[in-house]
């Protein structure tokens, strides 16, 4: 709940496990409620989910905030679908986010949140593989027993390993580390950009060319930024500004985590000041419960990152 001017204001939606069919009534309440909202699907997942984009105020080269790369970091999208409301309800009534008048700044600016890359995932980590259509059985061979602990796609592809930056190098170091095949997490697939996921990410990236992007990940209260000689300077004056303002530390990729991701994509093939955001702290999947406090530490941080 807000607090405007003597008035409470709620929000549209409230936080629960965000399978599929919540992410897509919360899209649809909140262009129904914020006309000024425009929403666009960007392609579809392996087993035909819509990928939703929400994009807020106009620009030539708007800042993309993309979450839910992993199944068992779900808060992140409703993080992500928490500080679009966020951000409606102060252009609705003029009111400052953090001290920075959104409405008059995103005038000139826009940003376009893909609150969750990953529905196939989400719903096989909280549905079950019946969740994967004819890709059950697959899914029912890589798993270890439950579907609980399920971050891949339905095809078994971790999505933030498939990208087309350092991936012969990650799929070295995943080889030496025993992954071969289709797995809950960390098998990149058999070709970089091989997931549709992927390929509509990387196309509206191509199309719409962002100035910053953001991937929201948990958990580790952490920031990376660096990929390799391909970092512009900007990029760690931008870290270090959102690292004070979260509290958050800055981190370099290490091991399997250092290629193929979207922020190694984004730095390498666009230029681009690009962030990993690793939300809260416990053990993943963070519980809806963490919402409001996961929310408040990073809220002021994505105020910055879409203004600065």
């Amino acid at each position: 709940m807000l607090f405007f001017g003597g008035d409470f204001l709620k929000y549209i939606f409230t936080p629960c496990e965000p399978d599929y069919a919540y992410i897509k009534k919360s899209v649809d309440s909140l262009q129904a409620e914020y006309p000024f909202l425009k929403t666009e699907i960007i392609g579809r997942s392996v087993c035909g989910r819509k990928l939703f984009a929400v994009r807020f105020g106009r620009s030539a080269n708007p800042v993309l905030i993309a979450a839910c790369f992993h199944a068992q970091e779900r808060l992140t999208a409703l993080v992500t679908l928490r500080f679009i409301e966020r951000l409606c309800l102060s252009a609705k009534n003029r009111q400052t986010v953090c001290g920075i008048d959104v409405g008059g700044a995103l005038s000139r600016r826009e940003i376009i949140f893909i609150p969750c890359v990953n529905p196939d995932g989400v719903e096989i980590a909280l549905h079950g593989a019946k969740s994967a259509g004819k890709f059950k059985e697959s899914v029912e061979r890589a798993m270890s027993g439950s579907c609980d602990l399920w971050n891949a796609n339905a095809r078994g592809v971790d999505l933030n390993h498939n990208f087309n930056a350092g991936w012969d190098v990650s799929k070295s170091l995943e080889i030496s580390a025993g992954i071969t095949a289709p797995a809950p997490r960390r098998f990149g697939g058999y070709a970089p950009g091989s997931e549709p996921e992927v390929t509509a990410l990387v196309r509206l990236c191509l199309r719409r060319m962002p100035r910053t992007a953001v991937a929201l990940h948990s958990q580790g209260e952490e920031i990376y930024f660096k990929y390799g000689e391909h970092t512009p300077e900007r990029a760690e004056h931008l870290a270090k500004i959102f690292a004070a303002s979260s509290g958050y530390t800055l981190v370099k990729n290490a091991g399997l985590a250092s290629h193929a991701g979207f922020k190694d994509w984004t730095t390498q093939a666009l230029g681009i000041p690009s962030f990993t955001f690793e939300l809260g702290k416990g053990e993943n999947p963070l519980p809806p419960s963490d919402l409001e406090s996961v929310y408040k530490s990073i809220e002021e941080t994505l105020v910055l990152a879409c203004v600065m």
